[in-house]
């Protein structure tokens, strides 16, 4: 479908967030809204890839064609490459539908307009919890919200999350019934948007059914290159293959990458840096692209015992325990990430409120090209104690897992991990939050209501503009980003 000349709102990528927009936005039938997707899109769920429909896959591999990677440095000595969504619902439409709230004390970092008590209500809007009022308070959740939402029954939870469970529960820690509710942490099933084994992410949930509204358009394999700006005002987007839509507004939802890298592109950024790549700078916000958090994941691995089931949700049950969140994914990567090579399963230990923070960097051979990711993991000697920690209590609980686990040769009371064998089994939760990020200091990049600073018509809408990652994975906290300024009368 052609791109119209004109639209009142330009929103540039389709990931999670940039479909609730579109959506959101198109309800009011005097606005003309564009949604521009750099991937490949479908406009059916009979039409959409099977990949990306099976929930017990993330098809995430070296060889998907539903990714798009980029180089990156964990630390100074771990060279990584990343994988992000790059098709219409972006990294929400290949992700393991893991769909857990920010808590609310991740929100006190934020201006005090996007109070846990300001954002509930937008919260419950983008979803239909299944399980409110079976034990999960009603209070907390919404009943006619696009995204469906339910935890795993307790009868059909894999082994390896039962196991999990109970060696959680003996270890002392408590059982927490919604883990999407206000309370202490503890070990829970996670609520996850997948409906008839079918991961509903925001592009089905929201933006498929509004495709047949007059007033909105989805362009999908369409890479923008610059936002167009006439003085501080953004007055429409430039396409790779040089074509310019004008827009009333534009908004960019192409995620803590594609967002940072387009306003430099675009002149908006350190002056300096921008002029070294060759970029002439037209508004100065040295804090594009500086300081984002995510969330280092240390894979702890071991053997199973005896041969497990077959497919099922990559992650049923989660302890959430101080700074840390332990993970027992159901499967070897080997099975749910095809083409990982991963053969073993493992227990992950996910640090959920890093203090080391990271850069996004131009590539100096060609700005276009993939930036670079310098995620500056470990750097903070607490972030090495707290997970030098987590890894020693996850070796105590895949003892407790006889049943799962082959304890041969396995003595959790002389695993002693170091730093270099933390940075041996390093990995990213692929979290990337607070390139652009939201607040008044010098630093910030958007206002509270997600207007990039100093500029005029240009917002952007995705993590990158959360003050920091939130303690828990930022799937849900991104879609209610999107509900709450989608629903909001002007941008």
């Amino acid at each position: 479908m052609s791109a119209p000349p004109y639209a009142d709102v330009v929103v540039v990528g389709g990931g999670s967030c940039g479909c609730v927009l579109a959506a959101r936005l198109s309800e009011d039938p005097d606005r003309t809204v564009l949604l521009l997707e750099a991937g490949p899109g479908y406009r059916s769920t009979p039409g959409t890839p099977p990949a990306v429909l099976d929930a017990t896959v993330l098809p995430v591999g070296p060889d998907s064609q539903w990714t798009c990677t980029y180089p990156a440095r964990l630390t100074r000595r771990r060279p990584s490459v990343v994988a992000r969504g790059r098709l219409l619902g972006g990294s929400g439409a290949v992700n393991g539908a893991y769909f857990v709230r920010a808590r609310p004390d991740d929100f006190e970092a934020w201006p005090p307009s996007w109070s846990f008590d300001r954002v509930l209500p937008h919260f419950r809007a983008t979803e239909t919890d299944a399980d409110a009022g079976t034990g999960v308070h009603r209070r907390w959740h919404g009943a006619t919200g696009p995204v469906p939402v339910a935890r795993t029954p307790w009868a059909q939870l894999h082994p390896v999350g039962s196991a999990f469970h109970d060696a959680a529960l003996a270890a002392g820690h408590r059982r927490v019934d919604d883990l999407n509710a206000p309370g202490p942490d503890g070990v829970g099933r996670v609520p996850l948007n997948i409906r008839d084994g079918m991961r509903v992410g925001p592009a089905h949930a929201y933006l498929l059914p509004a495709l047949t509204r007059a007033n909105l358009t989805v362009r999908t394999g369409t890479r923008v290159r610059r936002v167009v700006l006439s003085g501080s005002r953004a007055v429409g987007v430039e396409t790779e293959d040089g074509e310019t839509v004008d827009a009333g507004h534009v908004v960019l939802a192409a995620g803590a990458i594609g967002s940072p890298q387009l306003l430099m592109l675009s002149g908006i950024g350190y002056g300096a840096e921008l002029t070294r790549h060759g970029i002439t700078p037209r508004i100065e916000i040295p804090g594009v692209g500086t300081g984002f958090t995510d969330h280092p994941e240390i894979a702890v691995p071991y053997r199973y015992r005896v041969p497990q089931p077959g497919p099922a949700p990559v992650l049923q049950v989660v302890l959430h325990t101080g700074n840390l969140e332990m993970r027992p994914y159901t499967a070897p990567f080997a099975a749910s990430v095809p083409g990982s090579g991963v053969a073993d399963p493992v227990l992950g230990v996910v640090l959920t409120r890093p203090r080391s923070r990271g850069t996004i960097r131009l590539d100096p051979a060609d700005p276009t090209r993939s930036p670079l990711l310098d995620y500056r993991y470990l750097e903070d000697p607490a972030d090495r104690a707290d997970l030098r920690d987590g890894v020693a209590h996850a070796a105590q609980l895949l003892a407790a897992m006889p049943e799962v686990v082959d304890r041969t040769g396995f003595d959790p009371d002389a695993f002693d991990p170091d730093d270099a064998w933390l940075e041996r089994h390093l990995g990213t939760s692929l979290h990337l939050s607070g390139s652009c990020r939201m607040g008044t200091d010098d630093t910030a990049v958007v206002d509270d209501r997600c207007r990039v600073h100093t500029t005029e018509a240009l917002s952007v809408v995705d993590t990158s503009v959360f003050p920091q990652v939130p303690g828990r994975g930022p799937h849900a906290t991104a879609v209610m980003l999107a509900e709450r300024v989608g629903t909001r009368t002007d941008l």
